[in-house]
């Protein structure tokens, strides 16, 4: 390597010598040339080995020329990566035909392909035997491999199945079962003959579970007698039973065996078993680019979940591009996601985007602390993990139990890790890095929703060497443009600024519409900020230009005039060394208002009085004074989802005192929780006037 100035001086020297030798202007220009455009030439080489489809892109010599022309030409770049990455049945003849104004989102219309030929039916044909899942079930060490081969075998046994009990194309069946290989033989089994699925998170209540059966209008539901998470087993059969009793619709369910105890079967059930007398070769239906695929359910703002409906092709191209590239997969890396299959998370990178991909994937059955906080660790050990995606939540607790539960096991495998959920606070990322990572994997805070399909924003793809910075999702994924707006609904074009964050033009792997309700669809997605997608969080854009999600807009307090993202203040509660995790809600109050509940440590030994007074002021050292607390509550534990999202919509429920309001909790993971917080609030607000 030489410095620039001896590069200088060299050029110079190089410039005489050619004026010496008196050659034709046109050669002179030529030979002046050739270094920048060698270099050049090893840029763009270098870009078509990272993107092959980039060799076509003109004027593409670098990741940033590539992150530009994904953008600014959304058509050629994404019509080059669907004909590259899927395989057609019939070429697509228009790529895009939006309007977001109307919620109008149509991507590679005339195309037709079958979604489970592109997971397993090509993979098969290069590489049967390779490992396509990995069951890492409840039971530490008692893994169970699949190859390409053997899940194409079960998921056509199920497909015939489905297809000889009368479920026809455009029917939407529903899957109540927990992460394991029927499961994921059962989502591919209804793509194949052309239904879609509607996997509902095998914890949810029977009245959360009928409900989301009749807004799918389903006749059959797939389930397994029993499920078995942290040592425990959950009643699943009885839970559809129940559910059922309130879906006339539901004409079977098919009842597969994940423990060895009989369960009661009536008229209606039917024994998975029998798929074991059907074809291992199921015919798979030429789909439409835009036929439903599946349904997922979210929460809703006016707690009515919403069934989100993604389509075919645009979505398993997104999901495969965003495995890919965000996570820097490489054929035969083990993709450790441990999402539950009935979230987003679940369906894009444990089943979707790493299939597609021909990858080798993981299905997490247990809990991050069964048998012991080590399980993680011991299960990256054991699989050789290359690629780690989990929840802060997880990670945050996992931190409370110490480094020597990580440390134990071997995690040398590991390659990059991944954050997925919510804003990870930075003293959990910096553990991540350091310790998990052992300084060496970078970490990669991903933006996204089910609304999107997959990651929109985070710190990779980048070139190599670049920045990462701690708790921030940094770079858009290619083809998404965010932007910031303000409240008059104007872009706000400088660095260092905060707004809504929208994304100003489509991208195949969003969502198309609500199930049965598309005007709320536009409502709550198109209209806010008529042209663009709103996503119904907050952001703040550095100096630099990187991105840092600062939560949901309705968790954005107005203290004193000033706004601030309540992930900003639990970020920096979350430094204090006896805190394991905080939760930040905006409350009622004539100037302001901001209630903390706040987890502590196991080791914490100081009295709660000298906390809060410790926490109020770091939270007025590193933010401001207006950004205090008025109320800290000291809980045990926070209410949470099974995959581990604080529920703040009950929490804000309790500070409001509307607990008539707190709607469906069987969300869950132990929903005693509530109650204590209930009670803990109670004191808190006795001691103070409000």
């Amino acid at each position: 390597a030489i410095s620039s100035k001896n590069a200088s001086l060299l050029h110079f020297h190089f410039r005489k010598i050619l004026d010496a030798m008196r050659l034709p202007s046109g050669c002179r220009r030529l030979l002046l040339l050739a270094p920048r455009l060698r270099a050049a030439g090893r840029r763009r080489c270098n870009t078509a080995a990272f993107m092959p489809e980039a060799a076509g892109f003109p004027g593409v010599s670098g990741r940033a020329d590539l992150q530009e022309f994904s953008v600014s030409n959304s058509e050629s770049f994404w019509a080059a990566v669907a004909r590259g990455r899927l395989s057609w049945i019939s070429p697509f003849h228009t790529v895009r035909d939006c309007d977001l104004s109307r919620g109008k989102i149509h991507w590679f219309e005339g195309g037709k392909l079958n979604v489970s030929v592109n997971c397993l039916d090509r993979h098969v044909h290069t590489c049967p035997e390779r490992v396509a899942l990995i069951w890492e079930r409840d039971e530490p060490g008692s893994e169970v491999k699949y190859t390409y081969r053997e899940l194409l075998e079960m998921t056509c046994r199920v497909g015939n199945l489905l297809r000889r009990r009368g479920v026809k194309r455009g029917d939407c069946v529903t899957i109540y079962m927990p992460p394991c290989p029927l499961a994921v033989a059962s989502m591919l089994a209804c793509t194949r003959i052309g239904a879609a699925h509607n996997v509902v998170f095998a914890g949810f209540s029977a009245e959360a579970l009928s409900e989301r059966i009749r807004d799918a209008q389903s006749t059959t539901v797939i389930t397994v007698n029993q499920g078995v998470r942290g040592g425990r087993l959950i009643e699943l059969k009885k839970t559809v039973d129940e559910a059922v009793q309130s879906c006339p619709n539901v004409q079977q369910v098919l009842v597969a065996m994940r423990t060895d105890n009989p369960v009661p079967m009536t008229a209606r059930d039917v024994a998975m078993e029998e798929m074991s007398k059907e074809d291992v070769v199921c015919e798979p239906a030429a789909m439409n680019s835009e036929d439903v695929l599946f349904l997922l359910y979210t929460s809703g703002s006016t707690g009515k979940p919403k069934g989100l409906v993604h389509t075919q092709a645009g979505y398993l191209l997104y999901a495969a591009l965003t495995h890919r590239y965000v996570f820097d997969y490489h054929d035969g890396d083990v993709f450790g996601c441990v999402a539950d299959i009935g979230w987003i998370t679940g369906h894009s990178y444990c089943v979707y985007g790493p299939l597609a991909n021909g990858a080798t994937t993981v299905l997490f059955e247990s809990t991050p602390i069964y048998p012991d906080p080590g399980r993680y660790w011991d299960m990256v050990q054991r699989l050789k993990i290359n690629q780690f995606y989990g929840a802060p939540t997880a990670i945050r607790l996992l931190l409370k139990y110490g480094d020597d539960w990580v440390k134990k096991y071997d995690r040398s495998s590991l390659k990059t890790l991944g954050s997925v959920g919510e804003p990870i606070n930075t003293e959990a990322w910096e553990w991540y890095h350091r310790v998990v990572g052992d300084g060496r994997c970078p970490v990669v805070d991903t933006w996204w929703q089910t609304e999107t399909g997959g990651v929109c924003i985070a710190p990779k793809p980048s070139p190599p060497g670049a920045d990462i910075v701690p708790g921030m999702a940094m770079r858009p994924f290619f083809g998404i443009k965010p932007v910031l707006m303000d409240t008059e609904g104007d872009v706000l074009t400088d660095n260092n600024t905060s707004g809504a964050l929208c994304i100003a033009q489509p991208w195949p792997g969003m969502a198309r519409t609500i199930h049965n309700d598309h005007q709320r669809f536009i409502e709550t997605y198109c209209q806010p900020y008529p042209g663009y997608f709103f996503t119904g969080d907050g952001a703040h854009r550095s100096p630099e230009g990187y991105y840092q999600i600062t939560g949901r807009l309705d968790d954005v307090i107005n203290v004193s005039g000033h706004r601030i993202g309540t992930a900003e203040i639990e970020d920096v509660v979350n430094q204090c060394p006896d805190v394991a995790e905080s939760a930040v809600i905006g409350i009622s109050h004539s100037i302001k208002g901001v209630y903390a509940f706040v987890v502590l440590k196991a080791t914490a030994d100081k009295e709660e009085e000298d906390l809060t007074r410790q926490l109020n002021d770091t939270v007025s050292k590193k933010i401001a004074k207006y950004a205090c607390p008025d109320f800290i509550q000291f809980a045990k534990r926070l209410p949470k989802t099974r995959s581990g999202k604080i529920m703040r919509r009950v929490l804000r429920k309790v500070v409001e005192r509307d607990l008539d309001g707190l709607g469906d909790l069987s969300t869950l993971d132990d929903p005693a929780a509530v109650q204590e917080i209930i009670e803990g609030h109670r004191k808190v607000v006795g001691k103070k006037p409000q």
